[in-house]
């Protein structure tokens, strides 16, 4: 019976109830970790995702400012822009719900 001694041991309560405290219930508690660590990761795949779209962007507006063609395609797909004499329609498709 080798733990009985650890059983009537002051320090091995104290020890334990100091493990305790600090895992669970201390303001920087493993629990209070583990959550800022999931925090963490979504906030770098956000992170990863917005630099994307930083450089796609960056990348659209390069085309834009150089190509008068892209421009005029996207100034009518986007705002709905048309010559003189020319009639342009939209069409909506309907959701299936």
């Amino acid at each position: 019976m080798y733990y009985k001694k650890y059983l009537h041991n002051k320090y091995f309560y104290t020890a334990l109830l100091f493990g305790v405290w600090i895992l669970f219930f201390d303001q920087e508690s493993m629990v209070e970790q583990y959550r800022l660590s999931k925090t963490r990761e979504g906030l770098q795949e956000q992170k990863l995702f917005y630099q994307q779209e930083i450089i796609q962007t960056g990348k659209a507006v390069n085309t834009l400012q150089n190509d008068s063609v892209s421009l005029e395609r996207y100034a009518r797909e986007k705002y709905f822009m048309k010559k003189k004499n020319e009639d342009v329609y939209v069409i909506v498709k309907e959701s299936e719900e």
